[in-house]
């Protein structure tokens, strides 16, 4: 039984662990006023016919706080990779030299950056749903198991943990919505 237990509480834990990972991949796709990598992960260049990854076709670099230098590894994909960057509607004009596409990362508005913090803020409550969500399934499993032959104080000191990984798991959520908002509001 305790193994069983042990398994539960480290599954909780992973989930939750994830969780924290979707949200700082989430988060790092939102531009805090300066040039980041990771706001174009999303964009999806067509490759030969193929929807491909623009980290896959290309170099992607910051040389200051306001550019994004993206060199292609073929000449021929400056083009679709213009394209593929304006289709993906980030609010960039991507201009090319004929050998690199370059972005200027313009600075945010008061207000842009307030809106920004919502969804930041957003993100931040989806994934302690998430967090209260796993709890949830967690407390719900060691249930089962005490209609089993779990003993109720077994079952407590269960809960107790999760709710005490909960909590830890909470609190890191709060720190990353904090570093982020710091971010974003730092001009």
């Amino acid at each position: 039984m305790n193994e069983e237990l042990e398994i539960l509480l480290e599954d909780a834990r992973e989930r939750m662990e994830k969780t924290i990972v979707h949200l700082e991949k989430e988060l790092a796709a939102i531009r805090a006023g300066r040039a980041n990598i990771h706001i174009l992960d999303g964009v999806m260049v067509d490759y030969y016919g193929s929807e491909t990854p623009l980290s896959q076709v290309a170099n992607i670099g910051v040389p200051d706080a306001r550019t994004i230098a993206i060199q292609p590894w073929e000449k021929t994909m400056i083009g679709p990779i213009e394209r593929a960057i304006q289709q993906a509607n980030l609010g960039f004009n991507p201009q090319n030299n004929g050998e690199i596409v370059r972005i200027n990362v313009p600075p945010l508005t008061e207000e842009r950056r307030k809106d920004l913090v919502k969804i930041v803020k957003n993100e931040g409550e989806s994934a302690k749903v998430g967090i209260r969500s796993v709890r949830k399934d967690a407390n719900n499993d060691i249930k089962a198991l005490q209609k089993d032959g779990l003993s109720e104080d077994m079952a407590k000191r269960v809960e107790d943990k999760i709710q005490k990984c909960t909590n830890e798991f909470s609190e890191k959520t709060d720190k990353i919505l904090e570093e982020k908002e710091k971010d974003i509001m730092t001009v």
